[in-house]
């Protein structure tokens, strides 16, 4: 029997162990897609204890507490103390056998805090004075938990109409060498379906200062703030949609659907729609002027319980795996921006695990000489990055592409502990491969698989965003 967590965790060969300890792990690390503060790390932040850390805005663990039948006022509620939120998570989480937040958790604690046991009921005031006493120490700040994760570079998640002032903070601060800049996420500007569309409208008026009538004021208003981003480091895009669909209107419709989104009237789904591809177009062709990646994640149902959207609003641990079908939408989307040669490099990051094999496919149409792999499938995303669903989206991936061009892992987390999931889907990677190769399925090349592994987990993704680091 293995021993629980040790150095060849989830390496079960030899070549899995050596692609891992010579190669992989001594890579850095950029986290391209996260949700991370960036005046947390201007202000180099410290925590009190390891519960403003660990589960402070972490959906992930929350709603592994949340099964448990535990009220929510220990979870996310005020009445309750970081000490009791903390004890409830310890008393939970041995249930959670299969879920990577075991995993995640025990190796947040052996890299970050030294502690070689398991957490549970009975450990959890040992744990927390531990930790306690740890995150006191110097190199235990937001800057100095970055640093010894040996990251390289940053991308947060910007709104438009953010005036990055953090991240001007970050770029005049010698003291730092770590690259930190934004990601551009346009989600309010194109959602004119909710209620909030119109007042976020007249803040991106106003940013841009520029009276919004017209679509093509949207247009221009965000044209600016792209321009502002990109002299701001900014490499990517974002976009957190239901689907990809293809819509084409006219000018004159566009407009008319835009007063009545402005007026708070009532759109139909097709109107919402044409609204949508209309920007969507418009930005993913400034994207491929910019030389930005446009990320498009899909799939996802969110906020599904309006009793808990209405105590603890969203990005909650409340939304789920949706089954849009959006492969002839998808299809024509990057089709029109091809026959323009507009299409940016674009990675798509499907929900919906029986997705993987569509996108895998999707993507091999619309290659390009602009990168290897200018079009990607993300890695496991949300609910699917777990040992399973990366495995699996790998497979996928490896069976109708090209594994070696793959631009890795990222984060997607709020939490500043949350680097080690670089070293799990490492594992994971090196794991699968090792197992093709001692199958007999890949020549046994261990100075080129090692190269490999090192590109998937930081050099492709260095070269694929120009991060340059």
């Amino acid at each position: 029997m293995k021993k629980f967590l040790d150095d060849d965790f989830l390496l079960t060969n030899e070549t899995a162990r050596t692609l891992f300890h010579d190669y992989a792990s001594k890579m850095p690390i950029i986290d391209y897609h996260c949700h991370i503060i960036p005046q947390e790390i201007a202000e180099n932040r410290k925590f009190d204890n390891i519960t403003q850390v660990w589960l402070g805005g972490d959906h992930y663990k929350w709603r592994v507490i949340r099964s448990c039948g535990v009220d929510e006022d220990l979870i996310t509620g005020n009445k309750s103390s970081d000490r009791e939120k903390f004890q409830k998570f310890a008393e939970c989480l041995p249930k959670a056998i299969g879920n990577p937040v075991y995993h995640w958790t025990h190796l947040e604690l052996r890299r970050y805090f030294g502690y070689d046991g398991v957490l549970n009921a009975d450990t959890a005031e040992e744990v927390w004075n531990l930790c306690n006493k740890k995150l006191q120490e110097d190199g235990m700040s937001v800057r100095g938990l970055i640093k010894q994760s040996n990251v390289r570079a940053i991308a947060t998640t910007d709104d438009p109409i953010d005036s990055l002032e953090w991240h001007q903070k970050l770029k005049d601060d010698p003291t730092f060498d770590v690259k930190v800049v934004p990601a551009w996420r346009p989600d309010k500007a194109m959602n004119i379906n909710k209620p909030d569309f119109a007042e976020y409208m007249q803040k991106l008026a106003k940013v841009s200062d520029i009276s919004i009538q017209t679509v093509e004021d949207v247009r221009t208003a965000l044209a600016k703030r792209m321009e502002f981003f990109d002299s701001m480091g900014c490499r990517a895009s974002d976009h957190g949609v239901d689907y990809l669909m293809y819509n084409p209107a006219t000018e004159e419709e566009l407009n008319a659907i835009l007063k009545k989104g402005l007026n708070g009237q009532a759109l139909t789904q097709d109107e919402i729609e044409k609204y949508k591809y209309a920007i969507l177009l418009f930005v993913g062709r400034k994207y491929a002027k910019l030389g930005w990646v446009m990320e498009l994640h899909y799939g996802a149902l969110r906020s599904v319980n309006d009793r808990m959207f209405e105590r603890v609003g969203p990005d909650s641990g409340f939304d789920c795996i949706a089954t849009y079908c959006c492969a002839d939408g998808a299809a024509k989307f990057l089709n029109e921006l091809n026959n323009t040669g507009e299409l940016p490099k674009t990675i798509i990051y499907p929900l919906n695990p029986t997705d993987n094999a569509m996108v895998g496919a999707l993507i091999g149409c619309f290659q390009g000489t602009e990168a290897e792999g200018k079009l990607q499938q993300g890695s496991a995303w949300w609910f699917n990055d777990t040992k399973t669903g990366m495995i699996e989206q790998m497979t996928s991936l490896a069976n109708l592409g090209v594994l070696g061009t793959f631009a890795g892992m990222l984060t997607d987390s709020r939490s500043f502990l949350s680097y080690t999931r670089h070293e799990y889907f490492r594992r994971i990677l090196c794991n699968l491969i090792g197992t093709w190769v001692e199958n007999g399925e890949y020549p046994d090349d261990i100075e080129y698989l090692g190269k490999m592994v090192q590109d998937i987990s930081f050099n492709n993704t260095n070269r694929y965003f120009g991060f340059h680091v």
